[in-house]
């Protein structure tokens, strides 16, 4: 089954219905090239100065930079992106909050073999899911041309609906082959791996990745990005990093406090949520019974 793209102008119906059909698509050219260029320079040092990868799966000759919230301005922006926001809403169904589950830029360096194919929501201590429940929802944006030979990350169309814990060679999967500044948005049950970079040059990739709030979050964004920093972004993208309640009475502070109020005294709300709302969106979820 080929990656389906889609063009710029395409709205998040269009993207989440693909990723409820695939479990993937490509939304090609969705920002300037230019705006992830200027972002690679921002994190120039940050990008030099992280290790290589330690083990086979996260690349021997890859480096992962992550923190992007505190270290990158063109980051905050991204993880906002209203096209992303809305699809992530519309895939994770039900959900009474969803977050930011990490910001990392992925740079597969030359030599570097295919990862093992999986599914991101193995961090999860590999918690199989019930088939057709999301509960991630991702993206990778092409911070360089993705071609077959620099390591394409390569993804099971289809795959986010087969048994879980099934093993697959890189000759089963498609390269998802895209220019500068487009996405890859893909969902925490699809199959897929970094590609082998047979190129001379570095792959860089930008992933930004959200979860169902009742998650805990792969990257720690309370400690990725210093509260003197945090104090001075926007409550939206605050809220989104995780200050606020994950579903009905989670996440809440000493006295029943909004977790917002920790940076910001008084911005918050108190008690434990609205049950009733919680408990209608679970009803819109909940499988019937035959």
């Amino acid at each position: 089954m080929p990656i389906e793209h889609l063009a710029a102008t395409a709205g998040s119906e269009r993207v989440a219905a693909l990723l409820e059909r695939d479990g993937c698509c490509v939304v090609d050219r969705m920002v300037d090239p230019a705006l992830l260029d200027g972002m690679r320079a921002e994190l120039g040092p940050y990008l030099a100065a992280t290790p290589l990868g330690p083990d086979s799966f996260s690349g021997r000759r890859t480096r992962r930079t992550g923190g992007l919230i505190a270290r990158s301005p063109q980051a905050r922006e991204l993880v906002q992106h209203p096209l992303v926001l809305e699809t992530v809403k519309a895939t994770l169904k039900g959900a009474t909050n969803f977050q930011l589950h990490l910001t990392q830029v992925i740079a597969i360096g030359p030599g570097e073999p295919a990862q093992p194919i999986h599914r991101d929501q193995w961090a999860f201590d590999l918690f199989p899911f019930p088939k057709g429940y999301e509960v991630q929802c991702n993206t990778l944006w092409a911070m360089n041309d993705f071609t077959d030979e620099n390591g394409a990350t390569r993804v099971i169309p289809g795959s986010h609906c087969f048994d879980d814990r099934l093993s697959f060679k890189e000759s089963d999967t498609e390269p998802a082959k895209m220019g500068a500044g487009s996405v890859l948005f893909y969902t925490g049950a699809l199959y897929h791996g970094g590609g082998a970079n047979r190129s001379r040059g570095v792959r860089y990739g930008l992933n930004l990745t959200y979860t169902r709030a009742w998650l805990r979050q792969e990257e720690n964004q309370y400690l990725a990005v210093p509260q003197a920093i945090a104090r001075e972004l926007p409550l939206p993208l605050l809220r989104l990093m995780g200050y606020a309640r994950g579903a009905y009475a989670l996440g809440y502070v000493d006295d029943l406090r909004d977790p917002i109020d920790v940076l910001r005294p008084g911005a918050g709300e108190t008690g434990l949520g609205d049950f009733g709302r919680a408990d209608r969106r679970a009803r819109e979820i909940r499988p019937q019974s035959s």
